[in-house]
C-alpha cells in the first residue's frame, strides 16, 4: 500500500489559512471580509484575524449556554491565544500564530477583542454615549489597528483616525441591528438617551416608531456621522488597495445611516442592509474621487 507523503509545515499552514478563509466566507457581513480590494498576499492574514474574532464572538452568543459556560469558553480561547506562538492548537491558531510572527502583531489587541466579547456576555446595557465608546475601544478599534499593522501603517495619527472610523462603523452596525440585539436582550442605545427621549424598553420591544424614537435615532445618527468625519482623513493617509478598501467600508457605513433615515427610522421592520445594487454603486464611487457631500 502506497503511503501518502508526510505533511510539511508549509502544507499545514496553507491548510490552516484555507480553513480560516472558509469560515470567513461562510459568515454574512455588510461587505466581504478580505475582499479582492485587499492584496492577495495580505488576505490570508485578514482571514486568520477574522476567524479568531468570529469564533470568539460565537462563543459569546452561543445559545443553550449560561453566562458561566460562555465565559469559560472565552477564557479557554484566550489561553489558546497566549500559547499559540509556541503550541498552536487547531487551524485558527496555527494560522494566527503565523500572522502574528509575520507582521509582529501586538497580541494585546487580540486580547482586547476577547475583553469586548466578555462584556457582551456580562454587560447588556450602556449608561452613556461615553460608556458605549469605551466598549467600542475594545470591540471595534483593535480590528482597525490590526489591519493597519498588516499594511505597515504604525503611526499614532493613523491609529487615531482608524479608531474614529471603526467606532463609527460599530455604532452604525448597532443602529442597523437594534431589533436583532434586542432579541438577545442587548440594548446598545445609551440608557441616558432613552430616558432623555422618553423611550422605555417596552417601546423597543413593541417596535414603536414614534416621533420620539425618530428624534432619538436622528441624534444617534448625527453622532455617528461626526465620528465618520473624524476618521475620514485616514482614507487619504493610506495608499494602494487599502485606500480603496477603506473608501468602500466608509461609504458602506454612511449608506447604512442614510437608509435608516430613508426608512423613516423603522429599523424593526425594515432593517437597513447593503444590497447588491448598493454595492455596485458604492464600488463605482470608491474608484472615483469622493465629493464633499459624501463626507
Amino acid at each position: 500500500m502506497i503511503q501518502p507523503p508526510p505533511q510539511t509545515r508549509a502544507d499545514t499552514i496553507a491548510e490552516a489559512y484555507a480553513h480560516c478563509e472558509a469560515l470567513t466566507r461562510a459568515h454574512y457581513e455588510n461587505f466581504p471580509v478580505g475582499s479582492v480590494l485587499i492584496p492577495k498576499s495580505v488576505r490570508p492574514h485578514v482571514y486568520s484575524i477574522y476567524a479568531f474574532a468570529r469564533t470568539a464572538d460565537d462563543f459569546a452568543d452561543e445559545p443553550g449556554l449560561n453566562v458561566r459556560e460562555r465565559l469559560a469558553r472565552l477564557a479557554d480561547w484566550e489561553a489558546r491565544l497566549d500559547a499559540c506562538l509556541s503550541r498552536p492548537d487547531g487551524p485558527i491558531f496555527t494560522a494566527l500564530a503565523e500572522t502574528i510572527r509575520a507582521h509582529d502583531l501586538p497580541v494585546q489587541w487580540l486580547r482586547d477583542l476577547l475583553a469586548a466579547f466578555r462584556m457582551d456576555v456580562t454587560t447588556h446595557r450602556h449608561q452613556t454615549h461615553e460608556d458605549l465608546l469605551a466598549y467600542c475601544a475594545f470591540s471595534a478599534n483593535p480590528i482597525g489597528r490590526l489591519i493597519l499593522h498588516l499594511f505597515g501603517y504604525r503611526g499614532e495619527h493613523y491609529a487615531r483616525y482608524s479608531d474614529a472610523l471603526c467606532s463609527a462603523l460599530q455604532l452604525a452596525n448597532f443602529w442597523q441591528d437594534i431589533a436583532i440585539d434586542l432579541s438577545r436582550d442587548r440594548i446598545y442605545i445609551p440608557q441616558d438617551d432613552l430616558k432623555r427621549f422618553g423611550i422605555g424598553i417596552s417601546d423597543l420591544r413593541d417596535q414603536r416608531v414614534t416621533p420620539q424614537f425618530c428624534n432619538l435615532m436622528d441624534t444617534l445618527i448625527n453622532r455617528t456621522h461626526a465620528l465618520f468625519q473624524a476618521g475620514y482623513p485616514l482614507l487619504n493617509a493610506v495608499q494602494g488597495r487599502l485606500r480603496y478598501e477603506l473608501r468602500l467600508t466608509y461609504l458602506g457605513g454612511m449608506q447604512i445611516l442614510k437608509k435608516i433615515r430613508r426608512n423613516e427610522c423603522d429599523v424593526f421592520r425594515r432593517r437597513p442592509t447593503i444590497t447588491k445594487r448598493d454595492l455596485f454603486a458604492l464600488l463605482s464611487k470608491t474608484f472615483f474621487s469622493m465629493t464633499t457631500s459624501e463626507k
